[in-house]
């Protein structure tokens, strides 16, 4: 290495030797090698920036310096660069050790820790991208989240105006119907609703008021225990006695009576969903083939989520503007337990993080925006956009919540759209064979739409 280039080598190379060590003793602050400002202790000696990276290099580098004049050069701030042997003598005289540089892996290893703890000592700011896409994604929300439902039509409900405690006690024989027709199912359910589930039962003034709101279709109930069933035989009797029955009622049976009402309900949120997601550039952007994939694969976790905004932890009631829901609606809909039961565990573990609007509208962009929805084409981008969004979730809650409220809250909200992708499925399913069971005008066919497994 010539001359040259060790001297000209900058010092900012090695910046991160971490060794010096800062004095505030009273002593001058002067390089004992050339006389300039010294920054601090560098490798046992008082040196400026120059000369301590100038030490450094000539020590990992071992160069052999001639002095053209034997040696006698006086070492200054303004000279320093034309004597190389003479400066690096000067460093050694005045007690520099080659010992005290740092290997390249220590020096790496003390910027990590460096980095580390000025992320520790500065919080996470939302950079001006992120504040826009949170602020268009809140725009959109606003306009198409109707949380008074003042646009809300609805047909009327033919509704028990049995409580739930006894609608427990009467409702067996329809449930063992509902279970045989929809699933053929004959077990038993053994286990008892939880008390938060048997406490929100609506008064008979606030179901009929439940009647003109509707009950998300898969949000809102826990099935009641389904009656042992002792034989087969006795399986049989009861399947011929129903089949009478409906020949000579006119199959007034199996009616669910909540469902017209819970459908129309499903089509105004739906709508509202559609409407969201065409307010962003970023999906309107997608092939139309893709936005349909999305949306028919988010559709069910996006209503969820906008549902479990107006959920009441201590009464289990759905809270919809002057309407309220409780767990019967969807009971006498036609949907099953074995789908309420974990979807009503979900309302409250997500309510139960008390979320702010902004974190809930995040939610269902991270949701629409799965790049592993059926019949998704264009992968790398709309995986791109949901990388965006769950870092941009991630910064607001460093960033705009405090310590104890931010607690594993991130991943708590990872693992509830987790959760709600293992009922997608069920879901679809049931409102399949609700439909199948009661054809008609009960489903709107945007609903069908979106439940199709067709692309």
């Amino acid at each position: 290495m010539s001359k040259e280039n060790l001297s000209d080598w900058p010092a900012s190379q090695t910046s991160a030797e971490e060794e010096e060590e800062e004095e505030d003793d009273g002593e001058p602050k002067v390089c004992q090698v050339c006389g300039d400002r010294a920054t601090g202790y560098h490798f046992n000696a008082m040196t400026c920036e120059g000369c301590k990276g100038f030490f450094r290099r000539a020590m990992k580098h071992p160069t052999k310096f001639c002095c053209p004049r034997q040696g006698v050069c006086v070492i200054t701030k303004n000279n320093r660069r034309q004597c190389q042997a003479c400066r690096l003598h000067k460093c050694q005289s005045i007690g520099m050790l080659k010992e005290l540089i740092m290997s390249k892996e220590a020096v790496e290893k003390r910027r990590s820790q460096i980095r580390r703890n000025r992320m520790v000592e500065e919080p996470p700011v939302l950079s001006p991208q992120q504040e826009a896409v949170i602020q268009e994604l809140f725009n959109a929300h606003e306009k198409t989240f109707d949380i008074t439902f003042s646009h809300f039509q609805f047909r009327p409900i033919d509704r028990d105006l049995n409580p739930m405690s006894v609608w427990n006690q009467t409702a067996s024989e329809q449930s063992v119907k509902q279970t045989r027709r929809m699933d053929n199912l004959s077990s038993s359910y053994s286990t008892s609703t939880s008390t938060s589930f048997s406490s929100s039962s609506c008064s008979l003034e606030d179901e009929e008021k439940e009647d003109r709101s509707g009950g998300k279709n898969t949000v809102f109930t826990t099935l009641p225990d389904v009656a042992d069933l002792t034989t087969n035989m006795e399986e049989k009797k009861e399947e011929e006695k129903e089949k009478k029955e409906d020949r000579s009622d006119g199959g007034k049976n199996t009616v669910f009576t909540t469902l017209p009402h819970i459908a129309d309900l499903t089509t105004y949120m739906i709508q509202n969903i559609i409407n969201f997601a065409k307010g962003l550039p970023s999906f309107r952007a997608l092939a139309i083939d893709d936005q349909i994939s999305l949306l028919k694969g988010a559709m069910f976790e996006m209503m969820q989520i906008r549902f479990n905004m107006m959920f009441n932890v201590k009464t289990g009631i759905w809270e919809c503007g002057p309407l309220t829901y409780c767990m019967d609606d969807a009971v006498r809909a036609g949907f099953q337990r074995h789908l309420l039961d974990p979807l009503m565990r979900f309302h409250y573990t997500l309510r139960n993080l008390q979320l702010q609007e902004v974190e809930y509208v995040l939610m269902q962009a991270i949701s629409l925006f799965s790049p592993d929805r059926p019949g998704v084409i264009n992968h790398g981008v709309i995986d791109s956009l949901q990388e965006k969004l769950a870092i941009a979730l991630k910064v607001h809650i460093d960033s705009k919540r405090a310590k104890p409220e931010k607690h594993l809250l991130y991943p708590k909200i990872l693992a509830c759209l987790t959760e709600m992708r293992t009922m997608n499925e069920e879901y679809t399913k049931q409102v399949l064979q609700i439909q199948d069971i009661q054809p008609g005008n009960s489903f709107d066919p945007l609903i069908l739409e979106v439940v199709s497994k067709d692309p």
